[in-house]
């Protein structure tokens, strides 16, 4: 017996050491709170005037300014399961003369039980939301409470794109372009698809699909010289993914993966595939990423250009410093602040933080 107990301490000690993200901390940043108590802050942006529009996961749009908060009246119902609820939010290039904004939520309009990923633009002003707009809405509904994906971006010509997850049907949505889920879509700013959309001339095909084969890209940003729509995505145990997104590509799930299942067990023998992409840069074990953008600003000195991933599993944000689109770095900053949903430059150059059960923090360097 006395021989027993530490040999089992030595597995749980080594089990323990391999659950744990091995990034470096760094210390020199600390936070400001600038909107408190908040619940799930999926997605929020700035309006010119400087007000933070938020929106929170169970189904509110927030409006805060100067302390206060607001709840914005117009939204439609939010089905809300699992993953799914209301999810990103971001204004039209041109949101100064069209007041437009776009939204991506879970509903349930639509063929079948449950919900589906639904992408809706709307005209904002007052506290509330008119001229409600659905511009692509994920056939069929399903019950299933995984992978609704779903962020936003605008690229440089004004194009929309948007992820959808798999819908935790990994062995028919991703790799099928005639199904939705497990896919990054493109559409013009009025619903309508681009006829130079990569499958816009295929037999059956989802037209609005851009590239395909993904799991559940929560995090999607522009880069700031390049103008390549980046993204991540969620893998299963191990495998979380950055990929550059390109017209028609494949990017391999659940064919190729540095995951394996949740039990331990494999689910695929391979990581790569000719005819597939490989990641920019994955984790193992997964760090759970959410939200993402770059340093497009001075305010923080030689971090500028550097890439910002939010962590779920391990409650920081993952600061990536890159080299000829490599990751040659990874720092957590804000280490322990909680689940860091959702991450957005501001208009003045500072980068902001939506925390889940905490807020909209400030990012300090100090």
């Amino acid at each position: 017996m006395k021989l027993r107990f530490p040999i089992i301490g030595l597995i749980l000690i080594s089990i323990l050491t391999c659950a744990q993200d091995k990034n470096s901390t760094n210390t020199k940043n600390t936070h400001e709170i600038i909107v408190p108590d908040l619940d799930i802050p999926w997605g929020f942006t700035f309006l010119p005037d400087g007000a933070i529009l938020i929106t929170e996961k169970a189904g509110q749009l927030i409006h805060f300014k100067n302390g206060k908060k607001t709840e914005i009246s117009g939204l439609p119902e939010i089905y809300v399961r699992g993953q799914g609820g209301f999810m990103d939010i971001i204004l039209h290039p041109d949101y100064k003369n069209n007041n437009l904004i776009y939204f991506s939520y879970a509903s349930s309009d639509g063929e079948g039980d449950g919900g589906n990923t639904t992408i809706a633009s709307a005209k904002y002003s007052d506290m509330t939301l008119t001229n409600w707009k659905v511009l692509y809405k994920a056939e069929p509904n399903s019950t299933r409470g995984q992978h609704f994906g779903s962020r936003l971006q605008f690229d440089k010509n004004g194009h929309l794109f948007f992820s959808i997850g798999d819908r935790g049907n990994r062995d028919e949505n991703p790799q099928d372009i005639t199904r939705d889920c497990g896919k990054i879509y493109r559409i013009n700013d009025n619903g309508s698809i681009p006829k130079d959309n990569p499958f816009y001339k295929h037999d059956n095909a989802k037209k609005a699909i851009y590239s395909f084969g993904h799991r559940n890209p929560q995090g999607m940003t522009i880069h700031p010289k390049t103008g390549e729509i980046w993204t991540h995505e969620h893998g299963p145990k191990g495998g979380d993914e950055i990929n550059i997104i390109k017209a028609g590509k494949n990017y391999g799930w659940p064919v190729i993966s540095y995951g394996i299942n949740y039990s331990g067990t494999k689910f695929t023998e391979i990581t790569e595939k000719e005819g597939m992409e490989q990641p920019l840069h994955y984790w193992v074990p997964s760090i759970a990423p959410s939200g993402m953008t770059f340093i497009n600003s001075d305010k923080y000195g030689d971090w500028n250009g550097n890439l910002l991933v939010g962590s779920l599993k391990f409650q920081y944000l993952d600061m990536c410093t890159l080299k000829d689109d490599k990751v040659i770095k990874e720092e957590r900053l804000l280490d322990g602040i909680g689940r860091v949903r959702s991450v957005e430059q501001g208009p003045d150059g500072y980068i902001y933080v939506g925390v889940e059960n905490l807020g909209i923090v400030k990012l300090i360097r100090q």
